[in-house]
């Protein structure tokens, strides 16, 4: 086996000391992206059962040195060698799993979800498999947690949330800073959206002054404005609730029923009335029957209030399949040219992230049919709701802005 696995490695460095990317062919790109990716998926999981049967098979209290050994092998930290090496020893109860990983098709990050979303519920691994095969790590996830949420208690989650709450902040090599902050989703989306107002009054500073910057840059800007001068006058923040009333009247949700923090997942139903009985938070909540949300009409160019609730309720996160963004940094699109139909409806409403937003505006790209979640394809793809419409030729300005050469269809109208 050892002289195989040599042997397999000196395969794989004469092919790579010998590689050079101008020399493929540009219509075999992305099968070669897909190939080498796999490669990839392949050898790290392997590594990871390999250091898990050694870590199973070795004398109690040697586990740590495994992990060690396969964080220096694998170049990853030694938390990370050890949650990898606890999704493998899920993997021998898990063959659909272990199947998938064996061939590449899932990366160690999309095995650690999945397994765990396999153990807690069985019947859901095959939907899951399904989901990471088209989906971002994040929107696979997020349906791992409301996976686990639906067979778990959620009111021990809240509390045991609460008693690991936790801060760190450390500085890397490059001198930068970070933070990480856990807790209860609840008390995240307070700190979150108080950095959001925050973010909005740096964004407008700049603006004003003609400068433009990435949402994540206004972000931390917001942050440190909320931790050095406090919060705004209007201390309020604002929180979406997603609740079934059927959950909500009865205090907890049953089979399928929808009570959560949108962008945050599912919470208990005591989270969405403690939230309910304070003062401070203006809590924005779409209470449904099932995934049903009401279109209202009105005149004006921008969504109102309800239909902005409504919309955050459909999009957590950008329109797009396999986009991960999330809904703080969304921009909401009109499908049909506003200023032809005069209408804002929310059936004819989309969210996009800001990326996906400029390719619909200024190079014609759509979102096919449907509502929700679906593809974004290119003029000249069939399922392009604008077929046969002129493509936009002028690129955007540096500045994000349409230049004057820009000729926009009517399907690539937004907001």
């Amino acid at each position: 086996m050892c002289v195989d696995l040599a042997g397999l490695r000196e395969a794989v460095r004469a092919y790579a000391s010998g590689f050079d990317p101008a020399l493929v062919a540009p219509g075999e790109r992305a099968a070669a992206l897909q190939a080498l990716g796999a490669i990839e998926k392949t050898a790290a999981a392997l590594a990871c059962l390999l250091a898990a049967h050694t870590a199973a098979a070795s004398p109690p209290g040697s586990q740590a040195g495994v992990a060690d050994l396969l964080a220096r092998a694998s170049g990853t930290s030694r938390a990370a060698a050890r949650r990898a090496m606890e999704t493998a020893g899920r993997l021998a109860a898990q063959p659909e799993v272990a199947e998938a990983v064996r061939s590449g098709r899932l990366s160690w990050d999309q095995a650690e979800l999945v397994s765990k979303a396999a153990e807690a519920a069985p019947s859901a691994t095959g939907e899951l498999l399904d989901l990471a095969q088209s989906s971002s790590l994040g929107e696979l996830a997020e349906q791992v947690v409301r996976t686990v949420a639906q067979g778990a208690d959620l009111e021990a989650r809240r509390r045991r949330c609460h008693e690991q709450r936790a801060l760190r902040s450390w500085s890397d090599a490059e001198g930068t800073w970070h933070l990480h902050a856990s807790g209860p989703p609840e008390q995240g989306a307070k700190v979150m959206a108080a950095v959001q107002r925050l973010a909005d009054a740096c964004f407008e500073e700049a603006r004003s002054q003609g400068r433009r910057e990435r949402p994540e840059a206004y972000a931390f800007d917001g942050l440190v404005r909320l931790a050095t001068l406090g919060p705004p006058a209007k201390a309020g923040y604002e929180v979406m609730v997603r609740v079934d009333l059927d959950a909500l009247l009865r205090g907890r949700p049953l089979g399928g029923e929808t009570c959560e923090l949108a962008g945050y997942g599912p919470v208990p139903v005591s989270v969405v009335q403690d939230i309910m009985a304070t003062e401070d938070p203006f809590l924005k909540a779409v209470v449904t029957k099932g995934k049903a949300v009401a279109g209202v009409a009105h005149l004006g160019r921008r969504p109102n209030a309800h239909q902005r609730s409504a919309l955050d309720w459909l999009y957590p996160t950008c329109a797009v399949a396999g986009c991960g963004v999330r809904a703080t940094c969304l921009q909401t699109d009109h499908r049909a040219e506003w200023a032809k139909t005069h209408l804002t409806v929310v059936d004819l409403l989309d969210r996009l992230c800001r990326r996906h937003h400029a390719l619909k505006t200024y190079q014609g790209w759509a979102l096919v049919e449907g509502r929700g979640k679906r593809d974004f394809v290119p003029p000249g793809d069939p399922r392009h709701p604008g077929t046969g419409a002129r493509v936009p030729t002028g690129p955007p300005t540096s500045s994000g802005s349409a230049s004057p050469a820009v000729t926009v269809p009517s399907s690539a109208t937004s907001t």
